[in-house]
């Protein structure tokens, strides 16, 4: 007797809003805990998570609040190019994770951590940070809007921009780290961005 296969697909159930706030919340406690790791090991990584390490070493303020000053500008597109709805998630995760990044030292402290494990933990948990928030109707601004823009504009892969603008991100940290530092900041973007690269398939996620 043949298996019986299914007439369809089941469909897909939105995230009701507790759940989508419930796990931006979780993806927001994740990115600043990142951060912090990276922060403490003196790492760089992608994204706009990486520009807000980087600043922080030239001008001594905190990564968390960098990040949401160098997305204001990627809010306002956002807004306008993906709706606003998406903005205003996006412009309240940011709020989240600085709020998140400036609260952590009070919560925890980091007496010693291996430069390695901050690699490649630190990176991770970010890009599953990204992941969680990405999949509930939000963004964490910055190259990833630049990248999806240009994708629906020029036909740009965004895949490959996101991983243009992480080289120039990491070319720039190249003066301010000593070499193993920065062999240790490419393995922690190249962790952040297996975790995306591997699990965010809207196809494959039936509650996207």
């Amino acid at each position: 007797m043949p298996p019986v296969v299914p007439s369809q697909t089941p469909s897909a159930r939105p995230h009701s809003l507790a759940e989508d706030g419930y796990a931006i919340a979780i993806g927001c406690a994740f990115i600043a805990m990142g951060i912090m790791l990276l922060k403490e090991a003196s790492l760089v990584t992608g994204g706009i998570a990486g520009i807000a390490l980087l600043l922080s070493y030239v001008i001594a303020w905190s990564p968390a609040a960098l990040f949401i000053l160098i997305n204001i500008p990627f809010f306002l597109v956002a807004g306008r190019t993906m709706g606003p709805a998406f903005g205003v998630k996006t412009l309240a995760t940011n709020i989240a994770i600085m709020a998140l990044g400036l609260a952590m030292p009070w919560a925890m402290q980091i007496a010693s951590v291996s430069p390695l494990f901050a690699a490649l933990f630190g990176g991770s948990i970010i890009g599953f940070g990204i992941l969680a928030i990405a999949r509930h109707g939000a963004g964490v601004g910055g190259v990833g809007v630049v990248a999806l823009i240009l994708q629906k504009s020029r036909g740009w892969n965004a895949g490959r921009t996101q991983m243009l603008c992480d080289m120039v991100i990491l070319l720039l940290s190249l003066p301010l780290l000593s070499p193993d530092r920065f062999g240790l900041s490419i393995l922690s973007a190249a962790a952040m961005n297996a975790v995306l690269v591997v699990n965010h398939r809207p196809g494959r996620y039936i509650g996207y």
